[in-house]
């Protein structure tokens, strides 16, 4: 079937990160909503196949950063194929806003929080004050406002393809890797956790992680014992997405696969320490961030000054049990 000739085109250009992916979700929504339009993202190549699973993107765009001349004139040509009525930057870097700049469009909106000199790129800026104090799903929803778009009903309309479909409920994720060593809770008060978890009851324990952090994982499933499936670098984004979205709760520091199961709306228990869950907590209600009374939090640093990393260490392996229980046996916000 045919779409209309007027059907409005918009062009999504957000190529990382991983977390960074999911929190334009309901803006786009939103806007693919109110104008009836069809949306074509331009994402980074690793990410292509889980930009795919977004129910509101009709075709994705791969960006090749690490081969980008080779690529060029094949990157130009799908990029150059439509001519969109917006464009619609999230990510607000000078090499997103060349991308906003080569593809063909009417309108080109970046955000208010751009830098590298990204604002000359553009058309329009949507947002304002304010950034550091809202979530940042909330800014990203700036842009819908300063098209007119109404925001009262928020959606991350995302569907992964099912993953071990026949394991018994409930069933938990502990991912005890991010980016960032000073955002990492303790392997041991994991370990702590994951043996308290499976004494617990009939829970079917996953580790989750990317290949690089197979090692971590094989330290820790050796520390929990028997009992626990170690998924860690065995699947691909789609795949991890499909096991975490049918998951009943997800244990995970401030990390990208922490927002991609909260987009799937899998309630997500979170220890947090140099970051502010304000900005990037899990986003939705049904989740949990836990920190400790460490007056140096948030310090936004991916070094600590102290030698014992006190912010993270200081959240007790019991507090996070009593609060995973909690989560587990109410299917609420505790």
């Amino acid at each position: 079937m045919n779409e209309p000739i007027d059907t409005p085109r918009i062009l999504v250009v957000k190529l990382s990160a991983l977390g960074d992916l999911f929190r334009p979700l309901p803006a786009i929504h939103a806007i693919k909503t109110a104008l009836g339009a069809r949306v074509d993202w331009v994402t980074a190549d690793a990410y292509g196949d889980l930009v795919a699973c977004f129910d509101d993107v009709d075709r994705v765009i791969p960006f090749y950063r690490r081969s980008f001349f080779r690529h060029l004139p094949s990157f130009l040509a799908d990029l150059r194929r439509e001519r969109y009525d917006l464009v619609l930057d999230f990510q607000g870097l000078l090499k997103s806003a060349l991308v906003t700049r080569m593809a063909r469009g009417t309108r080109r909106i970046g955000p208010s929080y751009r830098r590298e000199g990204a604002g000359f790129f553009y058309s329009e800026a949507a947002g304002g004050a304010g950034i550091a104090e809202r979530h940042a799903v909330e800014v990203c929803l700036d842009t819908a406002r300063h098209l007119g778009v109404p925001v009262d009903d928020l959606a991350f309309p995302v569907t992964f393809p099912a993953v071990h479909p026949d394991a018994p409920h409930p069933r938990v994720g502990l991912l005890p890797v991010s980016r960032w060593v000073t955002k990492d809770w303790p392997l041991h008060h994991y370990a702590d956790l994951g043996k308290r978890l499976l004494s617990s009851g009939s829970i079917t324990l996953y580790l989750l992680g990317g290949p690089e952090d197979r090692a971590v994982c094989a330290r820790l499933a050796a520390l929990i014992g028997e009992g626990v499936v170690n998924t860690c670098g065995r699947m691909d984004l789609v795949q991890s997405g499909g096991l975490m979205a049918s998951l009943d709760l997800l244990v995970a520091n401030d990390s990208g696969p922490l927002h991609m199961a909260a987009a799937c709306g899998t309630p997500c228990l979170s220890p947090f320490g140099p970051t502010d869950p304000v900005r990037t907590g899990p986003y939705g209600p049904g989740h949990r961030v836990l920190t400790a009374d460490v007056d140096c939090r948030p310090c936004f640093s991916r070094s600590c000054a102290l030698p014992t990393q006190t912010c993270m260490r200081r959240i007790a392996p019991g507090r996070m049990y009593e609060a995973a229980m909690a989560m587990l046996n109410r299917g609420t916000e505790v």
